[in-house]
């Protein structure tokens, strides 16, 4: 579970009030489903949204009905809870801790939002890790453990991002670009958020965490510019996108991955061997050399 947070390049959101979505979600060909219990619900649908989980994760659950034909098959997903700092959030910790307690649970993990104190974040942390049963494996087990993703999207967030990166249990950061620009009072396209996309992309690489996911786009409908978006964000060193909407996976994902003629680049170079050498008009070495390698390894199937 922690392995398929670990790797995964789309992260579809789906609202948790809307258990419908569910299994169309799953089968949407996103890496990962991640049921939202914060933004996507309104307060009154709270509880509603938190059953509704409660009995999509649980063991046994059949959504094969509910929306897409075929054979049933269970869902396994990522659940955004609320601020684990108000009583919403402390009841959706509460109920993901009762289902992980189950055997055959559908729970990879929960993403955390409003991540910023680390006392608070390990909080979280340890409450999830608390309810699994038996002791936390380690070793090559450690991948079967649950997943937890901080979400940063605030001024102190960004500001902590070092200290909560390095929090034991910890799976992978995410950044949350419209709340970070209303916290700020700067507009989402500003480079004050490219100063926090560095911030959370050096925290993640520092504490040898895999490289975060960058903000959904709000466009749902312009292909062209999720994708550019996209590649932007991987140039800048995130690994993966979060989504809302299934239209964007597909943008997202020709964004992260290599192009044509990135491929052709480090083709070239990884053919010129070791040490320093010349591949048209320009010198290799050994971090050119790596970074060629690095792309190739992106583009194989």
């Amino acid at each position: 579970m922690n392995d398929l947070v670990r790797t995964a390049v789309t992260a579809l959101f789906v609202p948790g009030d809307r258990p419908d979505r569910y299994a169309k979600a799953a089968t949407s060909g996103a890496d990962l489903v991640i049921i939202d219990l914060e933004d996507a619900v309104a307060p009154p649908d709270k509880d509603a949204a938190r059953a509704a989980v409660r009995w999509a994760l649980s063991p046994g659950s059949d959504l094969g009905p509910r929306a897409v034909p075929g054979p049933p098959a269970a869902l396994r997903a990522l659940v955004r809870i609320n601020d684990p700092a108000t009583a919403a959030g402390a009841a959706d910790l509460t109920a993901v801790a009762e289902l992980v307690g189950e055997p055959g649970h559908g729970v990879v993990g929960v993403m955390v939002p409003k991540a910023a104190r680390a006392e608070d974040l390990g909080a979280a942390i340890r409450a999830l890790a608390a309810a699994e049963p038996g002791p936390a494996p380690a070793g090559p087990d450690a991948a079967d453990r649950l997943a937890v993703v901080a979400l940063i999207e605030s001024a102190l967030g960004v500001a902590e991002v070092r200290a909560l990166a390095t929090l034991p249990g910890l799976t992978r950061l995410a950044f949350g670009a419209l709340d970070f620009a209303l916290d700020v009072g700067a507009d989402v396209d500003a480079v004050t958020g490219q100063v926090a996309r560095a911030e959370v992309v050096i925290a993640s690489r520092a504490a040898g965490l895999p490289a975060p996911w960058e903000s959904p786009s709000t466009s749902l409908g312009d292909a062209r510019l999720i994708e550019e978006t996209s590649r932007a964000a991987r140039l800048l060193g995130f690994g993966g996108r979060l989504c809302i909407h299934p239209a964007q996976l597909a943008p997202v994902r020709a964004g992260f991955a290599p192009s044509a003629e990135e491929v052709a680049w480090a083709r070239a170079v990884a053919g010129a061997g070791s040490g320093v050498s010349r591949v048209g008009d320009e010198m290799v070495d050994r971090p050119v050399l790596e970074r060629a390698r690095a792309i190739l390894r992106r583009a194989a199937p």
